[in-house]
């Protein structure tokens, strides 16, 4: 389901401004029903300026007012009529807003069927950190009960060409190891993932 730019603060502005349920601004903004609670109480997204989703043509009044009269209802996206960014072929992988909340259940795909990629391969992968691997991995992350394994090709976080060069190097360089150990050659990705463009982010927004 496609998301609305800025997600969290679209579910700030939401909050602020209708009476629309949690759970029909959580389903809107690709967010846990939870979090939008802890929006509305201050406990998350402090000081976060509200994205009016009417005034970038991404939800009308009208669709609003629908949904307020009915919780059972949910919000229609108006997607806009744009072409889609050309992938960048080299550099820091960039994951749109729209697909960061998709990062934990590609990574759980990645550890439940493939368990010999290092947590640096997934990384540079999927475009995460190594301690949102290790949430998922351990079931810590804070929205682990939603988690659900789905490949990250079929997401739109890699390629399918990506996933089996990484699987390849992964049998070139090692055979089956322990969860969270790499070679020397995947070592040398990690500033490449740190000082990825998704590193400011906590997985929050990535949700």
């Amino acid at each position: 389901m496609a998301l609305p730019l800025m997600p969290k603060a679209t579910a700030v502005w939401l909050v602020e401004n209708t009476a629309l349920s949690f759970e029909q601004i959580a389903a809107f903004c690709g967010l846990h029903h939870l979090e939008v609670q802890a929006i509305a109480d201050g406990e998350v997204a402090v000081g976060m300026v509200g994205l009016d989703p009417i005034a970038n043509g991404q939800l009308t009044k009208t669709e609003i007012e629908r949904c307020e009269k009915n919780p059972d209802l949910r919000l229609k996206l108006l997607v806009p009529d744009l072409p889609a960014p050309v992938a960048r072929s080299k550099g820091p992988r960039y994951t749109p807003i729209t697909k960061r909340g998709d990062k934990p259940d590609a990574i759980a795909w990645v550890i439940k069927h493939h368990p010999e990629l290092s947590d640096a391969q997934i990384s540079r992968l999927i475009g995460t950190t190594k301690p949102t691997i290790a949430a998922v991995r351990e079931r810590s992350h804070w929205n682990a009960a939603n988690i659900k394994p789905r490949s990250p090709v079929l997401l739109g976080l890699c390629t399918q060409r990506e996933l089996e060069e990484a699987l390849a190097i992964a049998a070139k360089y090692r055979g089956p190891v322990e969860p969270g150990e790499e070679t020397e050659a995947e070592a040398d990705t990690e500033a490449d993932v740190d000082g990825g463009e998704d590193t400011p982010y906590s997985e929050h927004a990535e949700h």
